[in-house]
């Protein structure tokens, strides 16, 4: 049976529908491109329509306009879906990000407004998605984006660290409170090599210095943070609930073994 016809291993054998939030830039669009070819029916949210929906193989996604902060905007978000495909087997809670401020300089309102979108915005959709899966044959899985920030210091970006880690309880909680039906799992990725990359790294030359401090020496594709969801959507990862993968090349490589010179010392 394909990736795109199973969802929690009960044998539904149908296309799946897919949700991905922030499904048509970055991270997002490699996810959306993942699920497209595995056959999967692929809806992406976003506050504006993109120049260019993802596509596979002249397979497209199709666009819903919604901006997730605002809890209407949801709820129309998920009408729409019932009203256009009936059902909905996968969201990948994708959407969220901050921009560089420092936690003594932020005012609240900032902190507000990345916590809505990167916390309270995703458990709201998780919320409609639930409802709508806890009511069909197959159940469906909810994939939360998190992020390595969740799990180490996120300087620069506080209250984006401390709502993915929110994000990392959440998807423990739910995996208990909406099993069996519904799986919910985490996909933590670190640095991910977008369109925007130079935004947090600087020109070519300062990427290629932040990928030569992570062990596997680059940074990651989107495409690989997508193809990890397809995965964990699968029947073969169907046990897989309440649990958080990393994807980050092995992590950062400890300051310390730098800054120390007794390997040095005769």
């Amino acid at each position: 049976m394909q990736a795109g016809r199973q969802v929690y291993g009960a044998g539904v054998d149908k296309q799946r529908v897919v949700l991905v939030t922030g499904g048509a830039k970055g991270v997002g669009r490699g996810i959306s491109e993942a699920f497209l070819a595995a056959g999967d029916r692929v809806l992406v949210c976003g506050r504006e329509a993109p120049a260019q929906l993802p596509g596979v193989e002249g397979r497209s996604a199709e666009f819903i306009a919604a901006d997730v902060r605002d809890s209407a905007a949801i709820d129309a978000l998920f009408a729409e879906i019932r009203n256009r495909c009936g059902r909905l087997d996968v969201l990948v809670n994708n959407a969220g990000g901050a921009p560089y401020a420092l936690a003594a300089n932020a005012s609240p309102r900032l902190h507000e407004k990345i916590l809505q979108l990167n916390l309270i915005a995703p458990l709201h959709l998780a919320q409609q998605a639930n409802a709508l899966m806890q009511q069909q044959d197959g159940g469906g899985v909810i994939v939360f984006i998190g992020s390595v920030s969740a799990l180490r210091a996120s300087p620069g970006t506080a209250a984006y660290g401390a709502a993915k880690a929110g994000i990392l309880s959440l998807t423990q909680s739910l995996a208990v409170e909406w099993a069996p039906k519904v799986r919910v799992v985490a996909v933590s990725p670190g640095m991910v090599l977008t369109e925007q990359a130079h935004l947090h790294y600087g020109d070519e030359a300062g990427i290629a210095a932040v990928a030569h401090t992570v062990p596997a020496g680059r940074l990651a594709m989107p495409r690989e943070i997508g193809e990890t969801c397809v995965w964990v959507c699968s029947a073969t990862a169907a046990y897989l609930s309440g649990s958080n993968l990393t994807l980050h090349g092995g992590g950062e490589r400890p300051a310390f073994l730098d800054a120390g010179n007794a390997r040095h010392q005769a």
